[in-house]
C-alpha cells in the first residue's frame, strides 16, 4: 500500500457483517497475520461474497479505517459549536473522552499506530478522516470567538485535543490510573479555564 485510497463507505448490510467481522480479527492478529479466509469465517461469509464487496485485503482494512474515523467524528463532531466558549468546550471535551474511550476504538487506534511504519498511508487516512476536520472545527470556533484573545486559534484547537487524547493515552491505554490519576472533571475544567481566561 503507497497511496492513502479513500473507498466509497459499504452500505449493504452484507458489507457492514464483513467489517464487523473483520476487525475482532485484525485487533486479534494484527494486519499482517490477518487472511481473508480468517475473515470470511468470523464474518459467517463465503469467501466468494467477501471478494465480491472487498477486493483484497487492502481495501477492506482501508475501508475500516476509513470507518472507524468517521463514525468517531459523527459522535464527537456532529453537534455544532455554538455557544459560550466555557460551556461548548466543557461539553466538547466530555464528548471527546466519552466517545473515543471504548476499549475497541483504543485498540484499533494501536493497531493503526502499529501499522504506521509499513502502512504509513493507513494513519494518515485516520488523521485525514478524524483529526484533521475536527481540528478544523475547533479552530474556526475559536477564531469566530475574539473575546478569548487567542493568537493562534489552530495551535490553541490541537493543545485542547491533543491534551484530551494524551489523558486517554496515559489512563486507558498505558493503564496509568495507579501511577498518574486523574479525573476527567479536573482535567476539564482547568483545561477550559486555561482557554477561556486567556484575556
Amino acid at each position: 500500500m503507497k497511496e492513502p485510497v479513500l473507498y466509497s463507505l459499504p452500505t449493504s448490510e452484507k458489507a457492514r457483517q464483513i467489517l464487523g467481522g473483520a476487525l475482532p480479527e485484525f485487533l486479534k492478529n494484527g494486519y499482517a497475520a490477518t487472511t481473508m479466509d480468517k475473515i470470511a469465517s468470523s464474518a459467517g461469509v463465503s469467501k466468494q461474497t467477501l471478494y465480491s464487496h472487498f477486493s483484497d485485503k487492502e481495501q477492506l482494512f482501508t475501508t475500516l479505517v476509513q470507518r472507524m474515523a468517521c463514525e468517531k467524528f459523527r459522535l464527537v463532531w456532529s453537534q455544532p459549536l455554538a455557544g459560550e466558549p466555557q460551556i461548548v468546550l466543557t461539553q466538547l471535551a466530555e464528548r471527546i473522552l466519552k466517545q473515543v474511550n471504548d476499549t475497541e476504538h483504543l485498540c484499533f487506534v494501536r493497531l493503526i499506530i502499529a501499522e504506521s511504519d509499513n502502512h504509513p498511508e493507513l494513519s494518515q487516512l485516520f488523521l485525514r478522516n478524524f483529526a484533521q476536520p475536527a481540528n478544523n472545527i475547533l479552530t474556526n470556533y475559536l477564531k469566530e470567538h475574539s473575546e478569548l484573545n487567542i493568537s493562534d486559534p489552530e495551535v490553541i484547537a490541537r493543545i485542547f485535543v491533543g491534551t484530551l487524547i494524551h489523558h486517554l493515552l496515559t489512563q486507558e491505554m498505558l493503564h496509568g490510573q495507579e501511577i498518574m490519576p486523574m479525573s476527567a472533571d479536573r482535567l476539564i475544567s482547568n483545561l477550559v479555564s486555561l482557554i477561556v481566561t486567556n484575556k
